[in-house]
């Protein structure tokens, strides 16, 4: 071989090396990225339920309590 096809050799394993290592940290940012993506929808879905919970169990007193009405106190005029 001569020196022009060493070096054209050399160059192409370097740029493969270079590729390789860069498809490496784009598939490993991207799993990353899934990832964080999955947790948050886990995180949406368990605040939506909570949020539905809570919604529900404050309906309940409310329907309870809108029979026995409490009498409103007259409002007082302010006094200057």
């Amino acid at each position: 071989m001569s020196k022009s096809s060493l070096r054209a050799s050399a160059a192409r394993r370097n740029a493969e090396a270079l590729l390789s290592k860069s498809q490496k940290r784009e598939e490993s940012f991207k799993l990353e990225q899934r990832r964080e993506h999955e947790a948050m929808v886990l995180k949406m879905a368990r605040l939506r339920e909570l949020r539905l919970a809570k919604e529900a169990a404050e309906e309940k007193p409310e329907a309870s309590a809108s029979p026995s009405k409490r009498p409103s106190k007259p409002r007082r005029s302010k006094q200057t």
